[in-house]
């Protein structure tokens, strides 16, 4: 029962995580100092995608699942819960341009809220 607790636990976190590289600039807004982690999330988050390096969250719940007794990730995080679950499978390159839009749109918007406020 304590390993199924910390799977869904580490299935959580990698959900807050991904939202956070989708929408973490827009609170550099409000929070200045956010904007480091989001770089450091969005840089993890193109490594990953880019070289197809596995996150240690989709590792540590599979652990976590197989140690539960359960059957495990048979596929990555995004595949498992996101991709022909959420959005059809052909979309999966769309999806990843927009969250991409979304992370330009965010630091665009800092850097003229940023600009705006220094002219002040």
């Amino acid at each position: 029962m304590a390993y199924r607790f910390l799977a869904d636990a580490v299935m959580l976190v990698h959900f807050a995580f991904l939202a956070f590289v989708a929408l973490g600039g827009f609170l550099a807004w409000r929070w200045p100092r956010v904007r480091v982690l989001h770089a450091v999330a969005v840089g993890w988050g193109l490594v990953s995608v880019l070289a197809h390096v596995e996150c240690p969250l989709t590792a540590w719940e599979d652990r976590f699942r197989r140690l539960a007794g359960e059957q495990g990730l048979a596929r990555g995080f995004i595949d498992t819960y996101l991709t022909g679950v959420i959005y059809p499978r052909e979309y999966l390159v769309a999806i990843q341009l927009a969250i991409g839009c979304l992370v330009v749109v965010s630091w665009v918007g800092f850097a003229l809220r940023r600009r705006r406020v220094v002219r002040r």
